[in-house]
């Protein structure tokens, strides 16, 4: 197989100097991720200076430097490193016959990154690749571009924002086949004067599509229409899809099947009958974005369908771990990497389903809300009664008001508590548990509820 980039490759992309033979065969910007024959781009950032890594990128492996500096090593030297990975990405895009999926929304766009991963790269015997963890933002995905293989049949790419415009940028880098929004919600809102304004955002993505792309956007949402209109615009083929009657790629049935759903979705003609190995509605809903890009690319619907049987819950969100305990084994849920109003209203609905046991809520605040944080965080006290929550314990000062409210008898979970900390929240939990429980961990990632899950996961103190 060919290198991924050549020394010459990258000068030739970049418009820099090569100094020095290499060929990489990986590309990274974190010194602690740099392998054996890696690239390692050095970027300078405003906290700190990837050139002061790279003795040590090499140390571990790393076969070239791009860099902004001479260094005693082989190397390409460009005026601005970040800009020189951008036009990387776009060599890597432009010398690519794969089929490209863009992913954004407000939720589930890690999730149905990987559902698509894992159907395309079945159907294809390994010829899929994506972006790894969150790279989502204006760093990660021209890293995930300059990383694609030569040879890739299928690539998928998650796209993040919390600023108008950002998404215009990013896509045009990905110049996707197939554009999916995967749902509307009040994340980032801080950001944004409104929902609408949200989905004018996410909607950016639909102008980097290839002329005769494909936009795969959700029929059950309130900005089914402003979504619609703004595909229009970019020539986008508009194929919509959910619960809704009108949706273009439908769910016509779903039945709990513990602990995930048996769906019956209809593409068109065609009817599919398949598990999902995660639970929730929100996942069915997901799933049938998956089908319409498998679909739209050229995939193997069938494919896809066993895929989804076998993907579980990811590290973060919503992986689940069963741990041993003298009063029972403990079922605990994974949500700790984000949190938006819409998220956290699908993860404690999913508790609802857990009533053979006893229920406990380990919930973080949801950051980025603006001035509207209280509100949307007391709105989460009918949830947790609906959901007939047995325990909750809340994270973060957000939570004040409403656990002002609960002392003052607003309806909610039966019994509560509140601490500042993840720290606090590990005393807190171990304290109640009994055995037997499911306990469900939510909250936005710098909240730091990982470090719970490490806890108890992991024995991590």
């Amino acid at each position: 197989m060919m290198a991924l980039w050549t020394g010459q490759d990258i000068a030739a992309a970049t418009g820099g100097t090569l100094h020095g033979s290499f060929d990489a065969d990986g590309v990274a910007f974190d010194s602690r991720e740099v392998g054996p024959g890696d690239l390692f781009v050095a970027l300078s950032g405003e906290t700190t200076d990837g050139h002061r890594f790279i003795d040590g990128a090499v140390a571990q492996g790393a076969a070239g430097i791009l860099t902004e500096r001479p260094v005693d090593h082989p190397h390409v030297q460009v005026p601005d490193t970040a800009e020189a990975l951008r036009a990387l990405a776009r060599a890597s895009r432009a010398r690519s016959s794969a089929r490209i999926i863009g992913v954004t929304g407000s939720a589930g766009k890690t999730g149905t990154k990987e559902m698509l991963f894992e159907a395309l790269d079945r159907s294809s015997m390994g010829g899929a690749h994506r972006s790894l963890k969150s790279y989502n933002n204006h760093v990660g995905v021209p890293l995930s571009l300059a990383r694609m293989p030569r040879e890739t049949k299928f690539g998928i790419f998650e796209m993040g924002m919390n600023h108008a415009g950002e998404l215009a940028d990013l896509t045009q880098l990905v110049r996707p086949d197939v554009a999916i929004v995967t749902t509307i919600a009040p994340a980032h809102v801080e950001f944004f004067p409104d929902e609408a304004a949200i989905a004018r955002a996410k909607a950016e993505i639909f102008e980097g599509l290839v002329d005769g792309g494909t936009a795969v956007i959700p029929r059950d949402s309130p900005h089914y229409d402003l979504l619609r209109d703004a595909a229009s615009k970019s020539g986008a083929r508009i194929v919509s899809f959910g619960f809704h009657e009108d949706a273009d790629v439908q769910a016509v049935e779903m039945i709990d099947r513990p602990p995930g759903s048996q769906v019956t979705a209809e593409l068109g003609e065609i009817t599919l009958s398949y598990r999902i190995a995660q639970p929730g509605r929100h996942i069915v809903a997901n799933s049938l974005a998956v089908l319409a890009a498998v679909d739209a690319v050229g995939g193997d619907l069938a494919a896809a369908g066993l895929a989804l049987a076998e993907l579980p819950g990811l590290p973060g969100r919503g992986q689940r771990h069963v741990l041993p305990h003298a009063g029972g084994e403990l079922l605990l849920i994974d949500e700790s990497y984000n949190a938006n109003p819409a998220s956290m209203r699908a993860a404690i609905a999913g508790l609802a389903d857990l009533r053979s046991r006893r229920t406990i809520a380990v919930l973080g605040a949801m950051k980025e809300l603006g001035e509207k944080s209280a509100g949307y965080h007391a709105d989460i006290a009918p949830l947790l009664a609906q959901a007939d929550v047995d325990e909750t314990i809340f994270v973060g000062p957000e939570f004040e008001n409403l656990v002002e409210k609960l002392a003052g008898g607003l309806e909610g979970p039966a019994r509560f508590a509140h601490c500042g900390t993840a720290s606090e929240a590990i005393t807190l939990l171990r304290a109640r548990i009994k055995g037997g429980e499911a306990v469900l961990v939510k909250g936005s990632n710098s909240v730091g509820l990982s470090r719970l899950v490490s806890a108890f996961v992991d024995g991590d103190s």
